[in-house]
């Protein structure tokens, strides 16, 4: 059933490193929600696993001393949307969470696997990027920071080592302080069912004006998109019903979403238009507005 050769299962960071570091030609599995499902489908074979199952270091949700939030990489969907801090601090980010298939999968998944998967319908994805996460990534010989728009190459593909692990997801306080959002998740069922298109935004709002808007689209092109342009746009606008308007259809201009099985272009615009409007309604009256 499983085209499987072998299994390494290390305890710690370091064990799972000097793995890696010895064998380029390996797969790091986690929840296995996604490589078990490859594999059984036979788009996967004659894999060598490495499980981080038993890291629990990877695990932790935690604020750092000077207000940023770091997610470790084996922390579920359920850890997440549990999560007093993310709670708090993260709703938008507890709402992508909770809308992850159901609580089986939820119970077992990883944001860190959902990141390096690299499907662009990751219900996490367009979130982390409205949020300007940040990717810890350790080798053997280095750790580095890499900005999550610069860690999705190609649908499928995303810039890490073969030797290295993700360790954690950095949300900095600047990115979160005085900010809401709204994850909006729009699939042809309500539950168990991939995203047609995913759009999380994130506001800031001073003296009834925008002072900071991020809207992030999944399913709109190879890899998650920021609306750039929508987002300059809205630059000190006033906050407004026509204003609001404007800026969702100002971010049809970052769409690259192409007719497919699931839905045609036209259509896939359509929801960009309307749910980009209704994530910064939504946003802004979790600020208090209108």
């Amino acid at each position: 059933m499983y085209d499987i050769r072998g299994v390494a299962e290390p305890k710690t960071v370091e064990e799972a490193l000097e793995v890696l570091d010895k064998n380029s030609d390996l797969t790091i599995i986690s929840g296995g929600t996604d490589v078990l499902v490859k594999l059984h489908e036979g788009r996967m074979e004659n894999l060598d696993l490495v499980s981080i199952r038993e890291i629990k270091e990877l695990e932790a949700i935690s604020m750092l001393e000077n207000g940023d939030i770091e997610i470790g990489s084996r922390a579920s969907f359920t850890d997440i949307f549990r999560s007093e801090i993310i709670n708090k601090h993260l709703g938008v980010l507890a709402e992508a969470a909770v809308s992850m298939g159901g609580p089986q999968i939820r119970n077992i998944a990883t944001i860190g696997g959902n990141v390096c998967n690299g499907a662009v319908s990751g219900d996490s994805a367009p979130t982390l990027f409205a949020l300007n996460t940040k990717l810890k990534l350790k080798s053997k010989n280095r750790e580095r920071i890499v900005p999550i728009s610069e860690f999705y190459a190609g649908p499928g593909i995303v810039n890490i080592d073969s030797n290295e692990l993700l360790l954690s997801l950095i949300i900095e306080k600047k990115d979160y302080e005085n900010a809401k959002g709204n994850y909006i998740k729009f699939a042809t069922r309500k539950a168990m069912d991939i995203s047609i298109m995913g759009v999380s935004v994130v506001v800031k709002v001073k003296g009834n004006k925008f002072n900071d808007v991020r809207i992030a689209l999944g399913v709109a092109g190879p890899t998650p998109i920021r609306c750039s342009e929508a987002e300059k746009l809205a630059e000190n606008l006033e906050v407004n019903e026509g204003n609001m308007k404007l800026i969702a259809h100002k971010a049809l201009e970052a769409s690259k979403a192409i007719d497919f099985w699931n839905a045609s272009k036209a259509y896939k615009d359509h929801l960009i238009d309307e749910l980009v409007y209704r994530a910064l309604k939504e946003s802004v009256k979790r600020l208090g507005g209108k």
